[in-house]
């Protein structure tokens, strides 16, 4: 008899925003939120990641939703509308 797999269960879904600042003071910050976990950054660019975290998860109350419901579509109108951008890809 072979053996079979166990199925594992279904595990509920889950999103992270992950922001990691790359400029430094000297000082190392780590805030985590309801969605969210931003590290690094002077004390400026933390800020900064900080309020597009609350503003990113203030649009996503206001439509009734959690990030780990929002298409990859609908997440970056949400982005922009706070506004996040994407960089584009370097040319060599």
């Amino acid at each position: 008899m072979a053996n079979k797999p166990m199925k594992k269960a279904n595990p509920a879904k889950q999103a992270l925003l992950l922001g990691v600042g790359l400029d430094s003071d000297g000082h190392q910050r780590v805030t985590t939120g309801k969605n969210f976990a931003l590290v690094g950054g002077s004390q400026e660019t933390h800020e900064a990641m900080t309020e597009t975290a609350i503003k990113l998860n203030e649009k996503l109350s206001r439509r009734g939703k959690e990030l780990h419901e929002v298409s990859r579509q609908e997440f970056a109108d949400l982005a922009h509308e706070v506004g996040l951008r994407r960089n584009a890809p370097e040319c060599n």
